[in-house]
């Protein structure tokens, strides 16, 4: 609403205050959560950084033994014993309560594989293999529910800051003007009553002298 079209009343005024005093608590609240959102970003930012060197560790690993199993085992090998068993792999989904922002979480569900070489060469490059990418794939969805954290309270971040921006540049100045306009009014319509009443008493004495 502009300053000049705000009827300069005590009633007016109180409105404005209180709509001011709102809108300053409504500022405190959101650049408190703002700054609460922004930790946790960093934070999970930070779990993603680390979780994403042992992503990177971990396929440095697996790779490397796939390849040893396809020149050990040879392709068709390979083949057969990939087809010989078919887990039912899956990804289970939750939520999880940050900054008081729901987000998904994703966890790999793994079933229990039986390793395919005997007992007395357990580690034997097919076996090597799967177990080295099992584990990759538990990271893989462990990071999928991480990063949707992420990008959630990105999300949050950026619409709190626009609701702050909002109130510090366009609400509260707009509410301290208008405050200002009808006070500045009421006070020089105040010193006309004063002026006014002063006029009539000098008048009147002088009717009376006269």
């Amino acid at each position: 609403m502009p300053v000049s079209n705000v009827a300069p009343t005590k009633s007016n005024l109180i409105r404005e205050k209180e709509r001011l005093d709102l809108a300053l608590e409504g500022y405190d609240l959101l650049e408190r959560k703002r700054e609460i959102l922004v930790m946790e970003l960093m934070k999970r930012v930070d779990e993603v950084a680390i979780l994403e060197r042992e992503i990177g560790r971990r396929a440095a690993t697996a790779y490397p033994a796939l390849r040893r199993m396809l020149l050990s085992e040879g392709r068709e090998v390979a083949g057969l014993l990939a087809g010989a068993e078919k887990p039912k792999f899956g990804v289970e989904t939750g939520r999880v309560q940050v900054a008081g922002i729901s987000a998904p979480v994703l966890t790999a569900r793994i079933p229990k594989r039986k390793l395919c070489s005997s007992f007395m060469n357990s580690f034997a490059d097919s076996d090597e293999a799967m177990l080295e990418f099992t584990e990759l794939l538990k990271l893989a969805a462990e990071m999928a529910g991480l990063r949707s954290v992420v990008w959630r309270l990105a999300k949050e971040v950026r619409k709190t800051q626009r609701r702050v921006n909002a109130l510090e540049k366009l609400v509260i100045p707009e509410s301290k003007a208008r405050t200002t306009f009808i006070e500045s009014a009421l006070e020089e319509r105040e010193r006309e009553s004063v002026f006014a009443v002063k006029l009539l008493k000098a008048r009147g004495a002088e009717r009376n002298v006269g």
